[in-house]
């Protein structure tokens, strides 16, 4: 089962991978475990290494030399294509362009030597939309996405005179490095809008950019007017547990409240407001289950599990339920959108207990110290904070619209260019603009 390749110009033709080029991959792990990694020795790719433009030999697991010496038809050559087979990145491509110390692969990685095709050719090609295409029909496994050697082999390949590949492999290494570099810069520009929407963030909620006023240190968040006062957490708000989600309710729409889940934070608009959810449940089932209501502009937070990690927070348009994953805390007075900005900065991965499933105890957070400036201060700060952030916010969108047509010209410009429908000797990729 495959993609059908595009009519080719003449002197091309259809071959498969295993006419062309060897495919082999680790059967098993042989007893390998991560316990017999080493701090220096063979570099042992994995997935991750090979997701950039360039293979990162730097930040990898390193094996003995048995280890290396036991498999020597994965021992890694320049010219080498390397396809992930395994898992959520399954389908990913890239090539050995220089060995900076001998490396091997993981069980996720087949590795594709050439015996009669140009390695950078064959690479764009694996790369194309009907060979990825291809791949994703054919990816098998219960659990994890998996692709079998057999189906690696008879992967379709157009295949036009040495020549003719020379230049394709050639002109695409050009175009598709500028296009990564634009990506890069683009991810780059990313970042640095998010370090700066925090730095702000940081500014505006501790008026830290004004020092014409006495400072109080706070462990967590640095020197904020003393005038402002920084009460501990549970004594100006009220923290609400969730309520196990009755799976019998999953899928139901219709309700008086949402029933909040930490996998409903996604669903936030751009300030964090948050109130919808994937399932609804009826006030008289909510009295049944013993849920308490969280009211409208309470602040949520994950408490347990790797969401924790991602430090998210959320502040309710509506009054709703919440899972017992979520905590919610309320506040008795003072502005909730500057609430949720102040404990959006604070860093729940300090706070969390040790062990299998990371959590936080509400007393770990009660006990945290917040600046309490005059609600007019607070509104002011919400307001400001709230421009900016939907400005940002455009900012984002730009970015992400120029990535996805960098992303969507790098693949047609690769399949056009290697099955023929393009000159590459007439092409140029201008008109990307740096």
């Amino acid at each position: 089962m495959s993609i059908a390749l595009p009519s080719l110009p003449a002197g091309w033709s259809r071959t498969r991978v295993d006419r062309v080029a060897t495919v082999n991959a680790r059967i098993g792990w042989k007893a390998l475990t991560a316990a017999e990694y080493q701090a220096d020795g063979y570099a042992f790719l994995s997935t991750p290494n090979i997701k950039g433009s360039e293979i990162d030999f730097s930040n990898v697991n390193y094996i003995s030399e048995f280890r290396y010496e036991e498999s020597p038809e994965l021992q890694l050559k320049t010219g080498d294509v390397l396809l992930a087979k395994d898992g959520n990145t399954l389908g990913i491509v890239n090539i050995v362009r220089e060995l900076p110390r001998p490396a091997t692969v993981n069980g996720s990685i087949a590795v594709i030597r050439s015996t009669g095709i140009d390695p950078s050719y064959l690479r764009h090609v694996l790369t194309s939309r009907p060979t990825q295409e291809t791949i994703n029909m054919l990816k098998g496994g219960m659990g994890v996405p998996h692709l079998f050697q057999w189906d690696i082999n008879r992967l379709p390949i157009p295949l036009p005179p040495p020549d003719e590949q020379h230049r394709i492999a050639r002109f695409l290494d050009t175009e598709t490095s500028r296009i990564d570099r634009l990506m890069t810069l683009r991810k780059a520009q990313f970042k640095l809008l998010s370090e700066r929407s925090k730095t702000y963030k940081h500014a505006r909620v501790t008026e830290s950019n004004r020092r014409t006023t006495e400072l109080r240190e706070l462990d967590w968040l640095g020197p904020v007017p003393a005038v402002w006062g920084a009460p501990l957490l549970n004594r100006i708000s009220r923290f609400t547990m969730g309520t196990t989600f009755p799976h019998e309710y999953q899928g139901n729409r219709s309700g008086d409240f949402p029933f909040i889940k930490v996998g409903d934070f996604a669903r936030a608009d751009e300030i964090g407001r948050l109130g919808s959810a994937e399932n609804w449940i009826s006030h008289n089932t909510a009295r049944k289950l013993g849920a308490k209501i969280v009211p409208a502009g309470a602040i949520l937070y994950a408490r347990v599990g790797a969401a924790l990690l991602l430090n998210r927070r959320r502040i309710t348009l509506r009054p709703s339920v919440i899972d017992d994953n979520v905590r919610a805390i309320s506040f008795s007075e003072g502005d909730p959108r500057y609430w949720l900005n102040v404990l959006s900065l604070l860093d729940m991965g300090q706070l969390m207990n040790p062990g299998p499933v990371p959590s936080i105890s509400e007393g770990q957070v009660s006990a945290v110290r917040v600046p309490k400036p005059p609600l007019s201060k607070q509104s002011q700060i919400a307001d400001d904070l709230e421009r900016y952030q939907l400005s940002q916010r455009r900012v984002e969108e730009s970015l992400n619209a120029q990535m996805t047509l960098l992303t969507e010209r790098r693949q047609a410009l690769i399949t056009a260019a290697v099955s023929g429908q393009i000159d590459v000797s007439t092409a140029s990729g201008r008109g990307i603009e740096e």
